[in-house]
């Protein structure tokens, strides 16, 4: 790739890969890093894309995966209190931060298609692509975020 068009996909993309990351790693640091290692890997591969759109995808995909690396380490399990994610946003009501803070406490494996398919707009055919799961583990996956979310804030207006 050459120089021009990586700074164009850099900043074409590098905040969708920001806000993947910092969703799934909830920490602006990590998040950085991870911005910073997936648009190397995008300088360095040697893949042909077909498309612009095959290129988001790979981005994301690549995004993921190292979400995944991430998450996975045993540093990072010992690191990143919810609360100081939380603190970092700005959240227009009540509403919207307990279900942000709902959203944040599902496991990564529901936490990634939602944010995916509500934020990012990706069909669940898509979500299921980019996370490497079959399109019927996805709609499974979803469905079981709903349901935790709905059960999780149910608890929480109950107990107001």
């Amino acid at each position: 790739m050459d120089s021009d068009a990586f700074a164009a996909a850099a900043e074409r993309y590098s905040g969708t890969i920001y806000r993947i990351a910092f969703h799934s790693c909830k920490n602006q640091a990590d998040a950085e890093d991870i911005t910073q290692n997936v648009l190397l890997k995008l300088f360095r591969t040697q893949t042909a894309f077909e498309s612009e759109e095959h290129m988001r995808r790979w981005v994301i995909r690549v995004a993921v995966n190292e979400c995944k690396k991430l998450v996975c380490s045993a540093w990072f399990r010992r690191s990143v209190p919810l609360e100081e994610y939380a603190q970092t946003l700005s959240l227009e009501g009540p509403e919207e931060s307990a279900l942000f803070l709902a959203v944040m406490e599902l496991p990564q494996k529901y936490r990634v298609p939602v944010y995916l398919h509500y934020y990012e707009g990706y069909p669940v055919k898509e979500c299921a692509a980019l996370c490497g799961v079959k399109p019927s583990t996805m709609q499974t996956r979803m469905q079981r975020a709903r349901e935790k979310l709905k059960k999780k804030l149910c608890e929480e207006e109950r107990e107001n």
